[in-house]
């Protein structure tokens, strides 16, 4: 067992530093006292086992508004086994109701400044999203633009397949015309052809 005895120095009197060291105390399982000291600073007893007290020492040097420790003196003897729990050595009672008026004071005074903080989040937030929505609301804009252009292509396109279709319904009608004008020529040459046979024949001639 072991025993450390620290003066903290800084922002340790009337923000509720003794509160938060007890209650650093109780949940390490130290035993000891903490108290004001004058003019400003507060000092702390506390023992148990060596690497406890570290670990409690390294904890009680607190740096959350409004408590700002700027400075601890540590010193470390021998236990003397004095203490039986971890208690906080208070003064007058008029001190005391004065120093609890003071920490409300600074957590109310801390709370107004997380709100402002919150405050300004939440205008910076509510920014971005009428940004995000002006962005929003152009990539719509541009998407009912784009899908306009692609109905017109399709339009387009079935004229396109539609003039197609006719001009391949011409082409078979080219087509069917010329095979028929081309077999009635073709039949003609057939019968003057044969015609021509017939009259070399009566002539008496030769056909070949």
């Amino acid at each position: 067992m072991r025993r450390v005895e620290i003066v903290a120095k800084g922002d340790v009197q009337r923000v509720g530093y003794r509160d938060a060291v007890q209650n650093i105390a109780r949940r390490l399982g130290v035993s000891g006292i903490v108290q004001n000291v004058e003019p400003y600073d507060v000092r702390i007893v506390a023992e148990g086992e060596e690497d406890v007290l570290k670990e409690f020492v390294n904890a009680v040097n607190i740096q959350e508004r409004p408590i700002r420790v700027e400075e601890l003196q540590v010193r470390w003897v021998d236990a003397t086994g004095e203490f039986q729990y971890f208690r906080i050595l208070r003064g007058d009672w008029q001190e005391e109701l004065s120093e609890r008026f003071d920490v409300a004071i600074r957590y109310l005074q801390r709370s107004i400044e997380l709100g402002e903080q919150n405050l300004a989040v939440g205008r910076e937030t509510l920014a971005v999203s009428k940004e995000n929505l002006a962005v929003s609301k152009e990539t719509l804009a541009v998407s009912r633009e784009n899908l306009s252009i692609g109905r017109m292509m399709l339009e387009k396109q079935d004229a396109m397949l539609e003039k197609q279709d006719e001009t391949i319904e011409e082409l078979r009608g080219v087509r069917s015309d010329l095979k028929e004008h081309m077999e009635k020529r073709f039949a003609r040459i057939e019968n003057e052809i044969a015609e021509i046979k017939r009259a070399i024949r009566e002539l008496g001639g030769s056909c070949v």
